[in-house]
């Protein structure tokens, strides 16, 4: 398997894994995130209504009610941005202006080229902007498919519905995913290799499953910064994917919005959720995915 296969393979099966644990995050930060108006009770209230109300309705499966959607947003998703992000950092490690370290930094138990910050957050915001737009319809269907406001009946009529509104349909929604993907990822990729290199002064990994252990520590604490400092953008993007309402029609208009109706708690509705679910996410992911890597290629076929 070339490395390119390798990689594609790896980020694949970390989407599926960390989709698969965390689809009720994503499906309970929707529900929250949807909501039009001022909250009449407070943010922990809602959520456990929420909960039990879907519970009470479907069952505790309930709970990962559209994880076929998010599944085909997550496993190419992932594959691709961590497959393009690691392709892009090798490209990038080549020029002296990056500070390149060519060989795997076997200190750290790491398989992925090594950058300079300012290249780490070039490569993370380019790469996860880049497939964020070519997965843009996955997204608006896997917002809708969490929501309880549509009721598509399968994955393909519901991408059928929302492809037959056109391109300004399939694409609601990216200028705020931009704003929010391009400093998550590019702070989160400066921030796990930060992390993961002062990591080594305390602990320096000997085996695999230490090195895995790092990884995971290290990607769920640049995760958890990251999410918090790009919630907002987060909150916006739900509500002009499933929101039709003329005051949720455009960017500004929804920021606008949210300002008047609920101030600027509106704009970390679900942060908690979102943070819980990118802290164990970027834990399994980068785990799952690094590992995967370290044993593909320590054990060639």
């Amino acid at each position: 398997m070339s490395n390119v296969g390798q990689q594609l393979f790896s980020g694949a099966l970390s989407g599926f894994a960390s989709t698969v644990c965390l689809q009720p995050f994503d499906l309970l930060k929707t529900r929250l995130q949807q909501g039009d108006g001022a909250l009449k009770t407070g943010n922990t209230t809602t959520l456990v209504r929420t909960t039990q109300q879907i519970i009470a309705s479907q069952g505790v499966l309930g709970l990962w009610r559209g994880t076929a959607a998010t599944l085909a947003r997550n496993v190419p998703g992932v594959a691709l941005y961590m497959t393009s992000l690691t392709q892009l950092r090798t490209l990038m490690a080549r020029s002296p202006y990056f500070h390149a370290v060519r060989t795997p930094d076997s200190r750290n138990g790491s398989v992925l080229p090594k950058l300079s910050s300012q290249g780490n957050l070039l490569a993370g915001a380019t790469t996860r902007v880049a497939v964020g737009f070519l997965l843009n319809p996955f997204s608006v269907l896997k917002a809708r498919y969490e929501s309880n406001m549509y009721a598509y009946k399968s994955l393909t009529g519901g991408f059928l519905s929302i492809a037959r509104l056109g391109p300004s349909e399939m694409f609601r929604g990216f200028f705020a995913s931009s704003l929010r993907d391009a400093p998550y990822a590019g702070l989160f990729v400066v921030l796990y290799e930060g992390i993961k290199r002062q990591s080594v002064h305390v602990f320096q990994p000997t085996s695999d499953a230490q090195a895995t252990l790092m990884h995971t520590v290290s990607a769920a604490s640049a995760g958890a910064i990251a999410t918090v400092a790009t919630h907002p953008f987060d909150v916006v993007k739900t509500k002009v994917q499933v929101r039709s309402e003329e005051r949720y029609q455009g960017f500004v208009q929804t920021v606008r919005t949210i300002w008047i109706q609920r101030g600027p708690p509106g704009f970390f509705d679900g942060v908690f959720l979102r943070g819980a679910r990118k802290i164990f996410s970027s834990a399994i992911g980068w785990a799952v995915y690094e590992g995967v890597l370290m044993f593909i290629r320590r054990n060639p076929s």
